[in-house]
């Protein structure tokens, strides 16, 4: 899996991709099962690990926020 987009990798099946589409699904607080049941069907995301990746991605930019055991954007 990579960051960033490149010749071989559309922007689609990257990282930063990947977790932009996961972004788009988390509308409001929810936990990660919820999430992942409606992310996991995306062609994009493949697997579970990719799904985890991209968390762990948006947490580290600081995008979404893990508090009592919910997912939400964070808040600029």
């Amino acid at each position: 899996m990579t960051l960033l987009p490149n010749k071989h990798i559309p922007t689609n099946r990257s990282l930063v991709g990947i977790g932009a589409l996961v972004l788009g699904h988390l509308e409001r607080p929810t936990n990660v099962s919820r999430l992942w049941e409606s992310v996991k069907d995306e062609q994009e995301i493949a697997s579970f690990g990719n799904f985890v990746l991209s968390l762990d991605y948006l947490f580290a930019i600081g995008a979404i926020d893990y508090e009592r055991g919910l997912l939400s954007r964070s808040i600029p």
